[in-house]
């Protein structure tokens, strides 16, 4: 299921995020030329995938994880497709909101997450991190590909390209390997043969018990707050490179090389929480990404962009497995979905307000300065939330059984 949930990330979250910044330009000067016009697009679709997420994660906790799946990777690939052939902004942003918001939260992150925390409890982290390195690895691969499809084919044509990758590949994967719970097929997590072994399972939880748990409340502050960072970072940092007179491969390459660098943080910091304080993890994501930030920001020159590219990526690696493994421990399987689900509106709130914001500060201004500046504002503000966390100092398992 790890490698299952591995190629769906690098499709769902790859083929759109790690590639809309490379896309970028070339949509803006169809649609108009705002870049707070585009960075709309992708908050447009990230933010209806928030509103969808309670009802997903409902569904992903009552029914077979493989339909919810299958009709979001048909919703995204069909999604791709349309986009190749809007003509509008209008039509660009309604084919974004509906079709790949929908699809992304059907078959993304929020699906994949749930797959795994079903098969692992002891190894939690682990697998999740190993999971998430399909979103990483498509940050590797995917920005060179899209701007060699820009480059020569044009934007439309990348878009359609993705959408018959979707459809051809990912629906039928989905349909043919994806298993619920090991317990349908006669085992149990992480491999093991007696459930003695395992800690006990926790019953499903009410909406009001996770909802007036102090952590939930901290994760969502956290958690939202790096989001918002990360995305802003990552659609902008492209359209950044350029405008300082990189070409788009070079600065493909940076975005790559962060991608790449992700990789080795959500394996690092998956195995950190299996075993560490969660809020030592945190803080070492949290410090990552800040020296990255500002390596980027204020030394001059592409090999130090690129440097501090690095340390952003390694940093923003670890906060996807450190999220699963948190909620996956602290609320059990049973309600991981709805849990999870839940923490996406108002984490929401916090998260989709960086890509447009940054956008908005470099059509006022001419430059990305003063967005990049109140992002290192917001990465010492969530290292303060951090210390509200109540923990144990053994695993991140057992640091949030006390607490749930």
């Amino acid at each position: 299921m790890v490698g299952v949930a591995f190629f769906v990330d690098f499709i769902a979250v790859g083929f759109f995020f790690y590639s809309y910044g490379v896309f970028f330009k070339a949509i803006a000067a169809e649609f108009g030329d705002s870049r707070l016009g585009v960075a709309v697009g992708i908050t447009l679709t990230q933010a209806i995938g928030a509103v969808l997420a309670p009802m997903l994660g409902r569904a992903l906790d009552r029914y077979p994880l493989k339909n919810i799946m299958a009709m979001g990777a048909l919703s995204m690939g069909t999604g791709f497709a349309l986009l190749g052939f809007s003509s509008t902004a209008l039509q660009f942003y309604l084919i974004l909101s509906v079709f790949i918001g929908f699809g992304a939260g059907a078959m993304g992150q929020l699906a994949t997450s749930k797959l795994v925390s079903n098969w692992f409890v002891l190894k939690r982290g682990m697998a999740l991190g190993i999971a998430a390195t399909g979103i990483s690895l498509s940050g590797v691969v995917m920005p060179s590909v899209s701007a060699a499809l820009i480059t020569h084919y044009g934007w439309r044509e990348g878009f359609l390209v993705y959408g018959l990758i979707t459809l051809v590949l990912v629906v039928p994967l989905v349909l043919k390997f994806v298993i619920s719970r090991p317990e349908t097929v006669g085992q149990l997590p992480d491999g093991e043969t007696e459930s003695a072994n395992l800690p006990e399972a926790k019953p499903p939880l009410r909406t009001r018990e996770f909802l007036t748990n102090r952590n939930f409340w901290l994760l969502v502050t956290v958690i939202g707050l790096l989001f918002c960072i990360q995305s802003g970072t990552l659609i902008h940092m492209v359209p950044q490179l350029t405008d300082q007179g990189f070409s788009l491969y070079e600065a493909s390459f940076v975005a790559s090389c962060t991608a790449g660098f992700g990789v080795a943080g959500k394996l690092g910091f998956g195995s950190l929480v299996d075993r560490w304080d969660v809020r030592h993890a945190l803080w070492l994501g949290i410090c990552s990404q800040l020296i990255g930030q500002i390596i980027m920001l204020w030394l001059p020159g592409y090999t130090a962009f690129l440097i501090g590219a690095c340390f952003f990526g390694f940093g923003m690696g670890g906060v996807v497995p450190m999220q699963g493994a948190v909620v996956g421990a602290a609320f059990g399987r049973a309600s991981f979905g709805r849990v999870l689900g839940a923490m996406r509106p108002p984490m929401a709130v916090i998260h989709l307000t960086g890509t447009p914001f940054a956008g908005w500060v470099f059509d006022t201004t001419g430059e990305y300065t003063a967005a990049f500046v109140t992002f290192i504002g917001l990465y010492l503000l969530a290292a303060v939330f951090v210390l509200g966390i109540k923990v144990n100092t053994t695993s991140s398992r057992a640091q949030y059984e006390s607490s749930a």
